[in-house]
């Protein structure tokens, strides 16, 4: 058996599950703000597409997926990022969502049993710690708190570790913050991965939901592109289609840059099994190469952020997200209690901050904090917001 299944830890919901176990909750429906899975309604179009050919799952899909989804997804990255041309045949690759990339690709790259090899933000994304487990290595884990505005503590970082490293991880937009790396913050990765021979892991599934129309989150890509590394050397971004299109049942999304590591991915999900099914890559080109849904996605978020915002923030310190779609405010009390109070008191679940992080020497970050996962209806998050409000008012 592989030994790290017996380092794995238990998924934040699973702990939800046993926290909320027997817990009486308030009188009407329960609102549900803990799962970061898009509650609007998929494009018409996709779903067209995926029933007028669906018939082409009597037919293996290509590893490397259809020239056109990749050349779609090239254009959307030249055009979204200002990227000078790609090649689609080097430079990107199609995968099962950014979860099936974000946890394979550490198998790709990761010298197994390798002390150090892995770094990553705390909080994080599940997948990345068990990519590091399942691939031998303990992941070094780098704190994200106010005292560095949410984003991973790289002074930390010591020389050895860097040396020691072949895999970071980051997150930006973040996860659960929203935080967005800086231009100069993302150039000086890329020129320690170039120092130290590692590759950064981008995961950019939040870059689509974001405030200010002239004010995109900028990309590891772009970065580089910036720096006149224009083969991405060193660098890989993930994108999903789950988030931006609100398909997050069609997994789907693609893995872009540096063409070595393009090129050891493909040859390992070769073997892996993980084609995207052919009538999904139909419905992916589609939706990589319209912008009015997204548009339309982002102007729902920022009606939603308009909205909740004045009911809490009387009640709650919540620094706003530079993107995505959560909000990640401090906790009057224990976060744990805190969840279960707004399910006896509000109905309304929402996710403990210290499940979605580690304990570290210097603590855990995510301690006194809570997610709020803004993904139902205007409605609904505006009565969990007069709910929430309501119970902190009342006291515990």
């Amino acid at each position: 058996m592989n030994t790290g299944l017996n380092t794995l830890h238990p998924y934040p919901f699973e702990k939800l599950g046993q926290l909320f176990e027997g817990l009486p909750h308030a009188n009407g429906q329960i609102i549900p703000l803990t799962i970061g899975e898009p509650q609007h309604a998929p494009p018409e179009k996709v779903t067209d597409l995926l029933s007028k050919h669906a018939a082409l799952v009597a037919q293996y899909p290509a590893t490397v997926g259809r020239p056109e989804l990749r050349a779609t997804i090239g254009e959307w990255l030249e055009r979204r990022f200002h990227l000078p041309s790609l090649d689609a045949d080097r430079h990107i690759l199609p995968v099962n969502g950014t979860r099936e990339g974000l946890f394979a690709v550490a198998q790709t790259l990761v010298t197994h049993g390798r002390p150090g090899a892995v770094l990553c933000p705390n909080p994080f994304y599940q997948i990345y710690e068990g990519a590091a487990l399942l691939a031998g290595t303990e992941p070094v884990l780098l704190n994200c708190d106010a005292s560095n505005g949410f984003l991973p503590d790289f002074e930390s970082v010591t020389a050895e570790q860097w040396q020691s490293c072949q895999l970071l991880f980051i997150c930006t937009p973040g996860n659960p913050s929203g935080a967005v790396m800086s231009r100069e913050g993302l150039q000086q990765l890329i020129a320690l991965a170039q120092e130290h021979d590692f590759v950064i892991a981008s995961d950019e599934c939040y870059s689509e939901i974001y405030p200010d129309e002239q004010s995109p989150p900028i990309g590891l890509l772009e970065a580089a592109a910036e720096m006149g590394n224009t083969d991405y050397r060193h660098c890989l971004c993930f994108h999903s289609l789950s988030k931006r299109s609100n398909l997050p049942g069609l997994r789907s999304g693609f893995v872009a840059g540096d063409p070595h590591w393009i090129e050891q991915f493909r040859r390992y999900r070769t073997y892996h099994g993980c084609a995207m099914p052919p009538h999904h890559q139909i419905a992916s080109e589609w939706a990589w190469s319209d912008e009015q849904h997204v548009l339309d996605n982002r102007a729902r978020y920022r009606e939603k952020f308009a909205a909740v915002t004045p009911i809490l923030t009387p009640v709650l310190t919540i620094p706003p997200p530079d993107a995505g779609f959560y909000l990640w405010p401090e906790t009057p009390i224990d976060d744990e209690s805190f969840a279960q109070h707004l399910l006896q008191h509000a109905g309304v679940k929402v996710l403990p901050g210290r499940y979605l992080a580690r304990d570290t020497t210097a603590g855990n970050p995510g301690v006194n904090r809570a997610r709020l996962a803004l993904v139902v209806d205007l409605p609904q998050c505006i009565e969990a917001a007069e709910r929430i409000a309501h119970a902190v008012k009342s006291g515990w």
